[in-house]
C-alpha cells in the first residue's frame, strides 16, 4: 500500500537529485526543437511524495511540452524524450529508463551513504490543449512494436483545476485532498489498475474534494 514519506531531509535531497537530472533534460530537449518544463504532481510537489511499502520512493514529475516541432507526431515525441532521458540518464552513470503506457520510468536509484534507500523518477509527458485541459501523452502497447499507437489523452476533468487547488487551500482544507489522493493510488493499487498514473489520481483527488466542500456550500 502507499504511503507519505515523511523524511524531509532526505526527500530534499533526493528531489534536488530528481530536479537535476531533469533539468538537464529539459535544456537537451531545448536543443532538439522542444521546449518543455518539468514540474512535481501535486500542489508544487511538497508532501506528496509516495512510497509503496518497501519499494523505491516514487518523484512523479509531468514533462509539460510547451512547443515542439509536430504536435501529431506522437510517437516522434515520445521517442525524442526517452532518447534523450536516456542519454542524460547514461552521463550520470545511471541506466535507461523504461517505457510504460503513460511515463518514462527511471531504475531505482540511491546514495552512496544511504544505499538501502531507493527512489525513481516517474515522468509523465503532458501538454494543455486549446481548452485548458491537460493532455497526456499515451504509448499503447500491442505486443508488436510496429503496431504500437502513440497519442495524445485528455486527462480527466483537467480543466481549472489549479484554481480549485487554489480555492481548497483557502478555506484550509488541503489535508483532505492528501487524504483523498493517498486513497485513490491505494484504490487502482488494489485493482492492479495501472492506467492511472499519479497525475490522474491527483486530478481526481481535487475533484472529488471541490465537489464535496461544494456541496457543503464550504467553498
Amino acid at each position: 500500500m502507499y504511503y507519505y514519506v515523511e523524511d524531509k531531509n532526505f526527500l530534499d535531497k533526493a528531489r534536488s537529485c530528481c530536479s537535476r537530472l531533469l533539468k538537464e533534460l529539459e535544456e537537451n530537449l531545448r536543443e532538439k526543437g522542444i521546449n518543455s518544463q518539468f514540474f512535481l504532481v501535486g500542489s508544487g510537489g511538497r508532501n506528496m511524495i509516495t512510497q509503496n511499502e518497501n519499494g523505491p520512493i516514487d518523484f512523479d514529475y509531468n514533462l509539460n511540452i510547451i512547443s515542439c516541432p509536430s504536435w501529431n507526431d506522437a510517437k516522434g515525441i515520445k521517442e525524442l524524450v526517452r532518447k534523450t532521458f536516456n542519454q542524460v540518464m547514461k552521463k550520470n552513470s545511471l541506466n535507461d529508463v523504461d517505457d510504460s503506457t503513460s511515463s518514462l520510468t527511471s531504475k531505482p536509484m540511491h546514495f552512496r551513504d544511504e544505499p538501502n534507500t531507493q527512489f525513481s523518477i516517474d515522468l509523465c509527458i503532458v501538454t494543455k490543449d486549446t481548452g485548458n485541459e491537460w493532455q497526456r501523452l499515451i504509448h499503447e502497447k500491442t505486443g508488436y512494436i510496429n503496431n504500437d499507437k502513440y497519442f495524445w489523452n485528455t486527462a480527466p476533468n483537467s480543466k481549472k483545476y489549479s484554481d480549485k487547488v487554489k480555492e481548497i487551500k483557502f478555506v484550509g482544507r488541503w489535508n483532505l485532498v492528501r487524504d483523498e489522493y493517498l486513497d485513490i493510488k491505494n484504490h487502482y493499487l488494489r485493482r492492479n489498475d495501472y492506467n492511472h498514473p499519479s497525475f490522474v489520481c491527483y486530478i481526481e483527488a481535487v475533484n472529488n474534494v471541490y465537489n464535496h466542500l461544494r456541496q457543503k456550500r464550504i467553498i
